[in-house]
This record gives C-alpha cells, sequence and structure tokens, in this order.
C-alpha cells in the first residue's frame, strides 16, 4: 500500500509530529511505500519529496508575505497545486492527515477528491470544533460556548490568547471552512486519539457518527520487558510552560513536598514567572531544565520517578505519558480530557482534580513513601499496558485494517 502522509512540519515540532513520523517508520518498516506532504521550515529533516512542499510563512520572502500568510491560512493556493504535482507523481492510495489547519489549509481537500484519493484524518487537537483549538476562553477557563457552531463567540471571550483581533480571525476561519470545506463532506474515516475527542466531536458534529472511525491511542516505538527501582527519585514534568499545561499549581503542590525533588523540562510563556515564583518561595527542590531533545531527554525520562502531567485544559493523549510508561514510569496526571484513558488508578499511577493543588501535593506526598516492592509493581504495570495499549505492533495490526475498511467504503460509496 502506499500512503500519503501529511502534516504542517517535517520535524519534531510536538506530539502530532512525532506521531505522524513515528507512523512513517512502521508502516515502511512493515513493506509499505510512504510519500510525506508538508511546509518548508528551516528545521526540517532532509525529504526526497521536498520539491513538492510549498513555502510556510517562515520561509517567504517579499514585500507582500503578511498578507500571502494572512489569506493562506483560509485557502493556500500553491499548497493544493503542489500536493496535485505529488499526487500525478506518487500515485498513492489513501490519505492520512494528521496536521493542516491554518497553514496547509483545506485547499488541498478538493485535490484529494479529484483523485479519488480517500482520506484518513487523525484528531490531535479539537480544531475542527473550537476555534482556539483547546476549549478555553481568553481567562484560561474550559469554554464550549461556541458548541461547534456559534463560533463568533470565540471573539466575544476572547479565547485566542486574550486577544479580540486574533480571536475573530479564527472565528472567520471557521465560517469560512464549514462553508465551503466542511471537514465532513472531506474525511471518509477519524482516528481518534482518545475516546474523549470522539465524544465532543460526535458532541458538535453529529454527522461524525455515521463515519468510519477508530480509537487509538498513540504508540511507543520501543517498550522495556521489566520495571525498574530507582535511587534517586525526582519527578519529571514535559512540556510547555504555560498556564494550561497545570505548571503553576504542580509548583504550589511541590511547595507542600519540600522533601520531593521536581525537574522541569521544557520552555514557554510563564517560565520567567515561574523562576521569579521559585526564588521568593525558597523551592530549592524544583530544577528548570529548559528544552531538552535527543538522549539527554530519553535519560531524564528514563531515569524519572513519576512523570506528572498536570493538564487544566482537555488534552487528548499526552505522548509524555506514553514515552513514559514505555521506560516503566508510572504518572500522575489530571482528571481531565483523556488522561484518565491511560492511567489506571493505583496500578499504573495516579489521578486527581485538575486544578487542585491540594490533592495533587497528597498524591506526590504518598508516591514519594511507596516501597520498593510497591514501587516495582507499579512500573511493571506501566510497561504492562504500554505493551498491551501503546505498543508499535498493536497500533499497526489496527491502523491497517481500518485503512482498508475506509478504502473499501469509499468505492463502493463512489462507485470505483
Amino acid at each position: 500500500m502506499k500512503i500519503l502522509l501529511i502534516d504542517v512540519y517535517h520535524y519534531n515540532k510536538g506530539g502530532a509530529e512525532t506521531v505522524c513520523f513515528n507512523t512513517g517508520k512502521m508502516l515502511e518498516n512493515n513493506g509499505h511505500e510512504v510519500v510525506y506532504f508538508t511546509l518548508k521550515w528551516n528545521k526540517n529533516l532532509p525529504s526526497k519529496f521536498e520539491k513538492y512542499f510549498p513555502e510556510s510563512k517562515e520561509t517567504r520572502k517579499g514585500m507582500f508575505r503578511q498578507v500571502i500568510n494572512l489569506r493562506n491560512y483560509f485557502y493556500y493556493p500553491d499548497a493544493a497545486k503542489k500536493l496535485e504535482e505529488l499526487i500525478l507523481e506518487e500515485k498513492p492510495e489513501i490519505a492520512h492527515i494528521h496536521l493542516m489547519w491554518g497553514q496547509i489549509s483545506p485547499s488541498i481537500f478538493p485535490v484529494l477528491r479529484k483523485f479519488h484519493i480517500p482520506v484518513i484524518f487523525t484528531v490531535h487537537d479539537y480544531r475542527m470544533v473550537c476555534p482556539a483549538y483547546s476549549f478555553k476562553d481568553g481567562r484560561g477557563q474550559i469554554c464550549e460556548a461556541c458548541a461547534g457552531k456559534y463560533f463568533y463567540r470565540c471573539f466575544t471571550h476572547k479565547c485566542t490568547k486574550g486577544n479580540y483581533f486574533l480571536s475573530i480571525f479564527m472565528a472567520a476561519e471557521m465560517y469560512f471552512r464549514n462553508k465551503y470545506f466542511n471537514p465532513n463532506k472531506y474525511i471518509d474515516g477519524l482516528l481518534y486519539v482518545s475516546d474523549f475527542a470522539r465524544k465532543k466531536h460526535e458532541q458538535y458534529i453529529p454527522a461524525f457518527k455515521g463515519k468510519p472511525n477508530i480509537v487509538l491511542h498513540n504508540f511507543s516505538v520501543s517498550i522495556a520487558e521489566t520495571g525498574r527501582c530507582i535511587t534517586d527519585k525526582y519527578f519529571l514534568f514535559l512540556g510547555r510552560l504555560s498556564e494550561e499545561k497545570g505548571i503553576i499549581t504542580l509548583m504550589n503542590a511541590m511547595k507542600d513536598n519540600p522533601k520531593s525533588k521536581l525537574k522541569i523540562v521544557g520552555a514557554g510563556p510563564l517560565e520567567n514567572k515561574l523562576k521569579i515564583y521559585q526564588e521568593r518561595h525558597n523551592l530549592h527542590n524544583i530544577e528548570f531544565l529548559g528544552y531538552k531533545s535527543g538522549e539527554e531527554l530519553i535519560n531524564l525520562k528514563k531515569k524519572a520517578y513519576f512523570v506528572i502531567v498536570p493538564s487544566e485544559c482537555y488534552e487528548n493523549n499526552p505522548m509524555a505519558i506514553i514515552e513514559s510508561y514505555a521506560e516503566g514510569v508510572p504518572a500522575i496526571g489530571s482528571r481531565i480530557g483523556g488522561i484518565p484513558e491511560i492511567i489506571e488508578e493505583g496500578k499504573t499511577g495516579y489521578i486527581f482534580t485538575s486544578q487542585n493543588g491540594k490533592e495533587l501535593a497528597d498524591i506526590i506526598r504518598k508516591a514519594s513513601n511507596l516501597s520498593d516492592e510497591e514501587y516495582l509493581t507499579m512500573s511493571d504495570n506501566a510497561i504492562r499496558f504500554a505493551h498491551n495499549d501503546m505498543s508499535k505492533e498493536s497500533y499497526y495490526a489496527r491502523l491497517i485494517p481500518f485503512y482498508k475498511r475506509v478504502m473499501n467504503i469509499y468505492r463502493q460509496t463512489n462507485s470505483i
């Protein structure tokens, strides 16, 4: 089978790109051909298909580039043109889209239809039902006011970074897209990475209930065989330093656990504020490590005692938990979004009420006092969970039949 993988970036920018690259390697290792379509970025990895990649806002030159960037957010003509050239050359049998909104744009949908290529869409975020992606308003509170159609409320609630202009711009893009390139018309199969995401999308786009769909948690490329005990008991936070990630709640919880160590990996808008907070409250048990990648990041995850995901937004399927389980590292996560689906309370980790710093502090204390035997059992459970639900073998065994099912339905429906 020849599969066309589509993503905005061709480097490991975030979780969606990690999943896209891992999926591509997995497919190639199982004898399939993989074709990539993305935009040009300075950090892109080498690709034999790069001559088909259109310019991004980063690489675009010229006097009118800002105007062109705004237009391309709604409709990017060159993306459609380049994709058509790629399809004519490579002739893929199915397209699997990871990210496209606001960069590649829905301009590619009619091209895929023109060549009768069925479309699978992995739902990494909530962009099809929320203009601001995250179901958060300008005050940082959970918000579902748009209800899948009243997108002007993104403006009235200042949902996009608390900015009226950005919010109305995002709302306008949603109205434009749903009128001229409605996802329900162009997407043939939906791959959800959490059941929570499936329910949210079907709640606000009822037509999605009738489409072929599957819930597949993201996978890890390698998984340890047995759990382990460790001597350096540090908790680990991996992610963007921003309010919706719950980092402030986590630091408050660490204030009540002065003997427990926390290492924070990542960067973001709150970084300076958090360091000032750390100094003011003498939080010597917290260490900011900044952005990490490669072997350094892998070793930090391998040696962690617990990974903590204290999110205060509708997280879908955090790679931080998946990659930690693969190393036998249990997780502490907030009870929000898709997180509870991948933490077995008391077995692979612990769950606490989102934004509840006291409850989180109590759980950190409880985890810190586990005996070696209790911890080893939890570590073994995390690996078992990963093997059963997050291995590339189990993912592949369900993905390919789903591809085939969508292709068969498409052919029957369109008499191809």
